[in-house]
């Protein structure tokens, strides 16, 4: 049999195409009515369809972006900027309402409060994770957002504040503190006594009464007599178990001698009023706020 010669397949009855390889037949099977009706449907919606809908991409009418608008004028661009609308109008209600609020009227309302939080933890993604990381946990030299532990306060008030000015930050508002560096004050035994005494305090243990004399004259001022800071300098609690750049012997020593003093930024010009609020109702929420 030649490449192109038809013959009638004697097992099913079905004309060939006259195409064969190894022996293998090729047969001319018709394709199934139901197939052929419903591919000729389709053809014919198709037509229809593109006059109904944008769906020549090669062409741009009126300015619309990705095809011709069609007889629906309809466009994937109208759908979004109608939803976009809708959510538009939908936050400025709320922000209206959130921007007449207190902290106490948000937090005591719960659509208000869920609003706020929301908008806090988009915020906190952007601007704040970056440090504090995205769960606000800290790390080594940026704060646990977590704990009960506030250099400057824990209330959304002190929060908002914070937020707002920074903390050694250029503005004028910032609050700054700075612990002065003592390898100039105290000699190195001296200041590995003092040490000795924090990380004792800290763990509950019997003090020695040098370092205990040490801590009088030079840290009790900013840290108070028992150790618990004060919050109005930023000065930390030294008993809590918390530590900012480590609660060893060693590391305890290092920061007497040469203290790591951190900045963190001003966000008012960077941020919107509203946001500023959320971000401190947000963070005031991590668990940690008083």
């Amino acid at each position: 049999m030649t490449q192109n010669e038809k013959k009638i397949d004697e097992f099913t009855g079905t004309e060939t195409t006259g195409h064969e390889w190894d022996g293998i037949t090729e047969l001319d099977t018709p394709m199934p009515r139901w197939w052929l009706i419903v591919f000729y449907v389709c053809i014919i919606w198709s037509v229809g369809y593109w006059f109904w809908y944008p769906t020549w991409p090669t062409f741009s009418g009126d300015g619309e972006r990705g095809g011709t608008v069609g007889s629906a004028q309809w466009t994937q661009y109208k759908q979004l900027e109608e939803a976009q609308a809708e959510i538009k109008a939908l936050r400025a209600e709320y922000e209206s309402r959130f921007e007449a609020a207190s902290f106490k009227g948000v937090q005591s309302d719960p659509t208000l409060y869920a609003f706020a939080l929301a908008g806090g933890k988009s915020a906190f993604g952007d601007n704040c994770a970056t440090c504090h990381g995205t769960g606000g946990a800290g790390a080594s030299g940026y704060p646990n957002l977590n704990d009960d532990d506030w250099l400057w306060g824990g209330t959304v008030d002190d929060i908002y504040q914070t937020v707002s000015y920074g903390i050694r930050s250029p503005h004028d508002e910032t609050r700054f503190s700075e612990m002065p560096a003592f390898a100039d004050i105290l000699s190195d035994s001296e200041i590995s006594d003092l040490a000795g005494f924090v990380a004792a305090k800290a763990a509950g243990v019997d003090m020695p009464d040098i370092g205990a004399t040490l801590y009088a004259d030079n840290c009790a001022v900013c840290h108070a007599d028992n150790a618990g800071g004060d919050k109005t300098l930023g000065a930390p609690n030294l008993v809590d178990a918390i530590w900012f750049y480590g609660g060893t012997q060693g590391e305890i020593e290092a920061q007497i001698k040469k203290p790591k003093h951190g900045m963190m930024p001003a966000w008012q010009d960077r941020l919107s009023e509203n946001t500023l609020r959320q971000l401190a109702i947000y963070v005031h929420s991590l668990g940690g706020g008083e």
